[in-house]
């Protein structure tokens, strides 16, 4: 399932995407695509790591996008609140 987000800018921050972007959606979507692609493997590579070294995981999935959607983690702005709880 995919969710949409929508991006308001300025028309200068257009203006400036449209100096260093042959398309500024096309921008968007590959900074967006390649962040998420970046905390998927740092996630990822946790819960790997986690499994492997509890004994009572016997096998680790195969999909890295399965392994990311059952890792229980804790959101940016969850760590950020207790964060600022303390």
């Amino acid at each position: 399932m995919a969710t949409t987000y929508t991006v308001s800018i300025s028309d200068a921050e257009k203006k400036a995407l449209e100096y260093i972007a042959v398309s500024v959606q096309d921008w968007i979507d590959n900074a967006v695509d390649n962040r998420a692609r970046i905390a998927i493997d740092e996630i990822y590579n946790l819960e790997v790591a986690r499994m492997t070294a509890d004994p009572d995981i016997a096998t680790i999935p195969a999909d890295k996008d399965q392994v990311v959607l059952d890792a229980d983690i804790k959101s940016a702005a969850t760590r950020a609140a207790e964060a600022a709880a303390e």
